[in-house]
Parts: C-alpha cells; structure tokens; sequence
C-alpha cells in the first residue's frame, strides 16, 4: 500500500494557485472557512502560501463573521469559502452583514461539478441567484483558466465605490485544473473620487454662515478620523455617530454629541433635531441612524450628503445638495478650506449626552436577581483599558453597552448594523488573529453567546487570547421586550439558565470565570487581559432589567 511519503505532490500550476496568487498580491492574508468537498484545492493552497493563513473554524456562520470583521477591521479584503448548498445557507447571515456594513469581503463557494450543473446534484443550489441580493456581484465561474482573472475583479468590485462582499460560486473540478504558469493580474487602483474645489466652497461657506451645524458621521469617514475632527473644529459643527460606528470621532471631544443608535435618549437628539444645516458624510442614513427616517428633517434643515456610491446620495432624504466623493478625500478638502466659522457653543448639547451615559445611582447597590447591566458596563470601564477593541453581539444588552462606553481611540468597534445575532465571539477572534498585540473584548448577550460560542475553540487554537463578557439573563430580551410591550404577555423568549457558560468555555480549552458582583466582575476581566488563553467571563444579569429606561415587569403590566 502506497503512504502519504509515496504520493506525488500537488501541482503547484492549478487554477487554485493562481486565484490564491492573485489574493496574496492584493494583500488578503486570511481565509476562513469550515474545509468542503468542493474546494481541496483551494484551501490546499491556501495553507500552503507562505504569506496566506487558512484558519478553520467551527461554523461557516462564524467563518462569515470572521472574514467580515477583519476586513471592516483592516480596510483589507479577507475570504470566507463554504461548500455548495449547507455550507453557502450557513455563511450567508455573515455576507448579508457585510454588505449591510460596506465591508470588502471575498466569498468563494464550492458548488456540483461541471457535468452535473442544472441537474440538482447533491447539494446544489443555484448559488449565484441565491448571494445575488446580499453581495455587490455575484458570479460561477465555468473555466478554470478565468478563475484568476474573475478573482482580480472581485477584488477590485468589493474594494472600490461602496465596499461590500463578493461571491464566486466555482464547480468542485475546477480548482485543481492545471493552467500553467501565470502572472498574477494587476491590480487596478480606481481613483477615489475627490470633492473638488467649487463644491468644498459650496459647503464651507454653508456649514459657516449656519447657526447650528451638525455633521453626521458613518463608517465611511473612519479612515479619515483626524480630517473629521478638523472639519468639525473648523466649522464649529457638532458631531453625531452613525449606528455603531462610535469610534469615528473621539467621544471625549467636546464637539462629540451621541450616537444615533436604537432607544436614543430624546435629549440627545435635540442637537440634530434643531440644526439648520446637516452635513451626512460617508453614511448610507440608514433606519436605525435617522430614527426611523425621521432625522435629519429636510423642512427644518438643510441636509448635505457626501458618500462614495452615487446609488446612496439622497436615497432615503431629500438633499440641497448631494457629491459622490470619497469621505477622507472629501474631509480632507474641507480641512484645508480658508473659510473660519466663528465658534459656537455645544456644550448643552454634549451635557445631555455625557449625562445619558452615566449610570443611573441605583444601579450600583440593585437588589435583583442578579448584577444591573449598568453595573456591567461600569466594571469594563474600570478594569479594562480605554484602547480596548470591543465587538459586540445584537440584543438589549448592547443598549447598556453603547451608552456607558466611551471610543476615544480610533479603530476601537467592531459592530453589525445589519443587527445579526452571534457576531461577537467570532468577529473578536478574527479581530485578534489580525492584530495581535490589541486588547480585544467580544459582549454579547447569552442569545447570541451560545450561536457562534463554539469559536472559542478555534480562538484557542489559533492563539487568540480573546475576552468575552456575557450578559446572562436567560431571555432573548430584545423581542422580551416587544413582546411584553405590544401584546402584554411573552412567548418563546424564556431559554434556559442559569447556564454554566464558564464551564462550557473550560470544555472548548479556553478559561472561564463567573460573576455575580461588580468585584468578582474586575477581578476577572483585570485576569483576562492578562491570560494567555482566551476567556469567558459569565455575569448573572438581573433579566427584570430589559432596557435602560424600562423593566420587564413595568411593560407587563402596560408601563409604556
């Protein structure tokens, strides 16, 4: 019987290794995938560049989350791969948060072999139709001598305008075709589009002759931190976050006014409510952001919108004035203007959005049936240090967490706007692959903690020595609360616990702590930092308390 020492190695000339050429050229460095069938070579290959990681992880859906959170972390496309039909229905919540999210992602999906296409094969989907709404392009490939070339055009589709993910549905007897020798294509650089001179003047004398600017900040202007807060400071405009993109302008400046994310304090709106003039930079003004498409309001200000797609500029508010521009080129510009707005005071503003982030005095000595959210957030903020790289879950929780926490660092959120349970355990993994030396610390609710948890293990694998801190309270506490406050009664919300989830995270090799005190809290999280193996801390939250301004019992018994 021939051994493996006997076999011949695998050619090094398939269309495998020239799609992994072309992805190692555009600077990808990781692909993330549960290992199919339909792809062996792919992953082969992979793992055999010495500048490319394979990293196989539990679930595809923590594999999408994981390529979507480096990317949106790095500004640097990474890879998701699934199989055919389970593989690509499981990875597809992760790509519908990336395009959601504007993060440049490259999806490969193994699909039937060639000569068993159209013939529903075992597991095939039509995979092209089923990404084609959550992807910017979506496409199967029939040659292997055009996989490198469609490769190069993924990447430069999910890099340029708009950035968003990119599904490759390839047949399984494609990849470990050879196709000689080739030379990787180039990489083709599309101009970011400036603002240009008569506009930034259009808009500098507009933002200086208003009476209370406001500029409304997305993910777009992240890599342009530094020029926002010149602008701002230029304009004397105050600045709101978009939903979940806290870190785009330091929240301990004193023109910072809130973040415009879901169950925002009615104070904490005013500032954009009375504004005159709103300038939206590199944000799609999405539901969550304008409050359900109320704000800005086009009858009491004018509304300016810069943003990189021209499919977004006036989408869903009607404008003065509208520029398809690059956000950093566009900020950048505007810096620069010889235009000074005199200074205008914000600071009642800011007051009433420091005062909605202060926890509120009971919280600290709470009675319950376990800690106080707030309690929660103020034990991270004393024992975790302020450049922390937080990525959190969806749930109710997360209201406690986006208010009591302040980004003063750049680069410091890693957050799905499209709301998808199950994103933070893996997006932290991911996040601690790509940047070792952060502090990283994952928060998510018991919900979503026990969708994708399992990727502990592949964080203790890989040597991610990731903190995540769950809120345990036994409830889906989102719908708990919609449930109890439309209809006066829940149903299916209640799941099982307490749960040992420290004991379960000792199970996969990582550490695990309980807490049911703010001491016992700091001690484990100071611990954690300092561990060199990932970490699950497990608090008893009290599930009476379901939201900042409400509890369970309140909206039960028709408290509005």
């Amino acid at each position: 019987m021939a051994t493996a020492a006997d076999r011949t190695p695998p050619p090094t000339d398939t269309a495998a290794h020239a799609v992994v050429e072309v992805l190692a050229s555009a600077g990808v460095r990781r692909c993330y995938t549960v290992p199919g069938e339909s792809f062996l070579e792919l992953a082969d290959a992979v793992d055999q560049h010495p500048l490319m990681r394979l990293v196989s992880t539990r679930h595809e859906n923590g594999a999408g989350f994981m390529a979507e959170a480096e990317a949106k972390l790095t500004g640097t496309p990474a890879v998701a791969a699934a199989t055919r039909g389970p593989g690509a229905s499981n990875l597809a919540v992760g790509v519908h948060t990336a395009m959601q999210d504007s993060t440049p992602m490259i999806v490969f999906l193994g699909q039937a072999e060639t000569d068993r296409l159209g013939r529903e094969a075992f597991q095939e989907v039509d995979l092209t139709a089923f990404y084609a709404p959550i992807t910017k392009w979506a496409t199967t490939v029939h040659r292997a001598d055009r996989l490198a070339e469609v490769t190069a055009r993924a990447v430069r589709v999910a890099t340029t305008g708009r950035p968003g993910p990119v599904a490759i549905a390839v047949p399984g007897d494609l990849f470990g075709h050879r196709v000689g020798p080739q030379d990787p294509p180039r990489p083709h650089v599309v101009p970011r589009p400036p603002l240009g001179g008569e506009a930034r003047d259009r808009l500098a004398t507009w933002l200086t002759r208003a009476v209370r600017p406001v500029i409304v900040a997305g993910g777009g202007a992240r890599a342009a931190r530094e020029d926002l807060v010149r602008v701002a400071e230029r304009f004397g405009a105050g600045v709101y976050a978009s939903w979940r993109r806290q870190d785009v302008f330091p929240n301990d400046h004193p023109l910072y006014l809130g973040h415009l994310g879901l169950g925002c304090p009615k104070p904490v709106l005013n500032a954009l409510s009375e504004a005159d003039a709103v300038l939206v930079v590199g944000c799609r003004m999405s539901e969550t952001t304008t409050q359900g498409y109320r704000l800005p309001d086009p009858a009491r200000a004018r509304i300016a919108q810069i943003d990189i797609d021209p499919g977004q500029v006036g989408a869903t508010a009607d404008l003065w004035f509208g520029a398809v521009a690059d956000a950093r080129e566009a900020l950048r510009e505007l810096a620069g203007s010889p235009v000074q707005a005199p200074y205008r005071d914000w600071s009642a503003a800011r007051r009433r959005w420091v005062d909605s982030t202060v926890p509120p005095a009971h919280a600290a000595d709470h009675a319950g049936r376990g800690l106080h959210p707030w309690a929660v957030v103020s034990a991270m903020r004393a024992a975790l240090p302020e450049d922390a790289l937080i990525t959190n879950d969806a749930g109710n929780f997360a209201t406690f967490l986006h208010r009591g926490w302040w980004f003063r660092h750049p680069s410091t959120q890693l957050a799905p706007t499209s709301g998808a349970m199950g994103y933070a355990v893996p997006a932290a993994v991911a996040a601690k692959i790509a940047a070792p030396d952060r502090t990283v610390v994952a928060v998510a609710g018991d919900g979503g903690a026990l969708m994708t948890g399992q990727e502990l293990e592949t964080a203790v694998r890989e040597g991610a020595a990731v903190t995540v801190v769950v809120f345990q309270n036994g409830l889906y506490g989102t719908i708990a609360m919609h449930q109890a406050r439309d209809l006066g009664r829940i149903a299916g919300t209640r799941i099982s616990g307490p749960l040992d989830l420290a004991g379960y995270a000792r199970s996969l090799g990582a550490r695990g702590a309980t807490a049911h005190t703010r001491e016992e809290l700091e001690k484990a999280l100071a611990e954690a930092v300092g561990a060199d193996l990932p970490t699950l801390v497990d608090v008893r939250t009290d599930p009476e308390v379901i939201s900042p301004t409400a509890t369970l019992a309140g909206l039960l018994a028709g408290d509005r």
